[in-house]
């Protein structure tokens, strides 16, 4: 197995805006796409009656997954630029990203023709919260200055294909996006000691940034390297590795905030199906209440966007209170585990 190298935490890191989410108009049913791609009533009904999983987010004829992307990146800019994007995805090949000049194309409909644009992926669902890792990376390298910006960007379209759509007795997966803008350190002097001129980030037009990055950690366990061609002997081990593994990274994550797995008051969480979540909190003893599920009928699994979905629905509705501790949970096939965690701030 390997781990993450050690993070940054607390005070001089880098702050989050808050989430933006882009659905397509048109919805399936899991149902339907199981049935569609040949599996039987046994397996369908597993996936609505204990997965929890009824509707998957579908584009609808003439929607294309770049304009989702781009609408997420322009409502997280908020009409301000960004120094870098970074563009998370789990499918390494995708039609629409395939076309040559996406990369400019993209950073010019966001408006960023000037942003460098970097792709990360081969880390599955992982890829969307190793981009806040690589950003906060950004803004901690020699040189860095006050007014850094990174948009990081994710989403994936699941629909054009059913058999990369369905995890065999796993999850479906469906259309969407997201974005987030990580600004660098609040307020962080510049090279001459002096406040920056962007140290205020005003990204609500009151100067304060939506969450505060605390910690992170990483993990991976190399034997699961097949991935969608594992064994039924390595399926049954991972299932339980990742219940292992999740908790493993969740505890390093929270240790180096200086609290336990515990002490957060969410775990906003990859959003495959609802029996991993429910077997968790049964060993972890964390309560049931503080890994929100309720977007799991609604939109299903949505890559390495969950996460951050959860996080921007929870916000929406109201539940987030300034100060309370959320970590971000990914984890992808080929045994990828990611976890960040961040306090919401006030505004």
């Amino acid at each position: 197995m390997t781990a993450g190298a050690p993070v940054e935490t607390g005070r001089g890191s880098p702050v989050l805006s808050r989430v933006s989410v882009r659905l397509p108009r048109g919805v399936e049913s899991v149902d339907r796409v199981l049935e569609r791609a040949g599996h039987g009533p046994f397996e369908r009904r597993m996936f609505r009656r204990f997965h929890g999983l009824r509707d998957s987010p579908t584009l609808a004829s003439g929607e294309r997954m770049e304009d989702l992307l781009v609408g997420a990146g322009r409502e997280a800019l908020g009409g301000r630029g960004a120094d870098v994007v970074l563009y998370g995805h789990s499918h390494v090949v995708q039609g629409f990203a395939d076309r040559p000049g996406f990369a400019r194309r993209l950073c010019a409909a966001l408006g960023v023709p000037g942003a460098e644009f970097y792709g990360i992926s081969q880390v599955h669902c992982v890829s969307v919260l190793r981009a806040v890792e690589v950003a906060r990376r950004y803004h901690a390298r020699p040189g860095a200055r006050p007014g850094d910006r990174v948009l990081v960007l994710g989403g994936d379209q699941g629909s054009y294909d059913d058999s990369a759509r369905i995890i065999p007795n796993v999850t479906v997966g469906g259309d969407a996006a997201a974005a987030v803008v990580v600004h660098a350190p609040h307020g962080r002097p510049d090279e001459h000691g002096e406040p920056g001129e962007h140290g205020e980030h005003d990204e609500h037009g009151d100067g304060t940034p939506r969450y505060r990055y605390l910690s992170g950690a990483a993990l991976r366990d190399q034997r699961f390297h097949r991935a969608l061609r594992m064994t039924q002997r390595e399926q049954a081990l991972y299932a339980k590795a990742c219940m292992e593994h999740v908790t493993t990274v969740l505890r390093e994550a929270t240790g180096r905030a200086g609290f336990g797995i515990t002490d957060l008051d969410w775990i906003m969480p990859d959003l495959t199906n609802a029996v991993f979540w429910r077997n968790f909190c049964r060993e972890t003893g964390v309560e049931r209440g503080r890994v929100p599920l309720d977007l799991l009928p609604l939109r299903g699994h949505n890559y390495g966007i969950d996460a951050l979905s959860a996080l921007q629905h929870a916000d929406a509705t109201g539940r987030l209170r300034p100060g309370d501790r959320c970590a971000l949970v990914a984890l992808g096939h080929g045994a990828y585990f990611q976890v960040v965690v961040v306090e919401v701030l006030g505004g």
